[in-house]
């Protein structure tokens, strides 16, 4: 009897020893329940076998081959991964719909004596409890942004405030993204399902009736979009300004963008886009500072040019409510540790 679960919190107490996701490694790459393990029933060329069986000659060939081949691949999984768990071993099983896929490993595990289940309606059930919660449902947290200038170490600052103790959402660490012209992160980033399943596990390990402290972001980051209504809340969250001089971001900047702005080829391709908005003289003008090796000059003039209108102009269109304004005069591991005291000290009175 497949095991029903009406509830995020149900999935993620499913109280069972193993949660074995039984789709196509590629399935699982793109997004998968929390915890799961994978142990394909089919490889990603079997599953596009089965799938063209499917199509061009018959389901009903498509279904033989395909049970030829899952049995097989669990026969492995059972002679390799599973073989050392005892007889009490509980797993729970999954797969697409929750239907040939796990219904046959779970059915394969049962027979051997372990307490084998499956999820009715497989990653499909997961999935939707997921857009629920994050494009229909309101959230009940409490977001206060951490807003400043380009520059102003507010990712650093939010791990610097999680050490102290305060509530806090990284979106560009869950994104794999800096969230700027120049943010691509080595590895890429996850797929938005991906992303999606790693924003609601840690927000349902967040504490609703605290704030949370997140870094004020645009409504996508990197190629991921932020989920409407964690974007709602974001919307009309107070919010920390954050400044700091110039020189103190320049130095910053240069130091954290070091693998970008070392990197030619990467930073023209990333600075060709913005020839149209902000003019080929400028654009030539920081290609010439990075052909000579002048990244804080590179950083600065990024600052001037690009980043801080950008910024300047987004303040003038977005109603804004400030809650404190808080001064880094350095951007140095001391003046890091200052601003973080002072931002933790305006959320312990909220």
């Amino acid at each position: 009897m497949a095991q029903t679960f009406d509830t995020l919190a149900a999935i993620y107490d499913h109280g069972f020893d193993t949660l074995i996701d039984v789709r196509s490694p590629a399935e699982f790459a793109e997004d998968h329940i929390p915890g799961a393990i994978n142990l394909p029933s089919l490889s990603n060329d079997e599953r596009a076998e089965v799938g063209t069986i499917y199509k061009q000659v018959s389901p009903f060939l498509a279904r033989k081959v395909g049970a030829a081949l899952v049995l097989r691949n669990v026969a492995h999984h059972v002679e390799t991964a599973l073989m050392d768990h005892d007889g009490a071993w509980r797993p729970l099983v999954y797969c697409w719909r929750g239907g040939q896929r796990s219904g046959v490993c779970a059915m394969v595990l049962g027979e051997i004596g372990w307490r084998a289940d499956k999820i009715a309606g497989g990653y499909q059930t997961y999935r939707k409890l997921v857009q629920v919660a994050l494009y229909e449902d309101p959230l009940p947290h409490r977001f206060v942004l951490l807003d400043g200038y380009t520059g102003t170490a507010k990712t650093a600052l939010l791990a610097k405030l999680g050490a102290r103790g305060v509530q806090t959402l990284d979106l560009e660490g869950l994104a794999a993204h800096r969230g700027s012209l120049l943010g691509a992160m080595p590895g890429g980033q996850p797929s938005q399902r991906g992303f999606e399943t790693a924003l609601m596990s840690a927000l349902t390990q967040l504490d609703p009736t605290r704030p949370t402290v997140v870094e004020a972001e645009s409504s996508k980051i990197g190629k991921i979009n932020i989920p409407p209504q964690v974007w709602a809340i974001m919307a009309r969250a107070p919010r920390i300004d954050l400044t700091a001089p110039i020189a103190a971001r320049t130095a910053y900047i240069a130091d954290d963008y070091a693998d970008i702005l070392r990197d030619p080829d990467t930073v023209r391709t990333r600075l060709n886009p913005l020839r149209k908005s902000r003019g080929h003289g400028v654009v030539d003008r920081w290609q010439a500072l990075q052909d000579a090796k002048d990244y804080a000059g590179l950083a600065a003039a990024l600052m001037v040019d690009h980043y801080d209108p950008s910024y300047a102009k987004s303040r003038r269109i977005e109603e804004r409510d400030i809650i404190a304004e808080i001064h880094a005069q350095t951007l140095c591991q001391d003046g890091q540790d200052k601003a973080a005291d002072a931002i933790a000290a305006v959320i312990a009175k909220l």
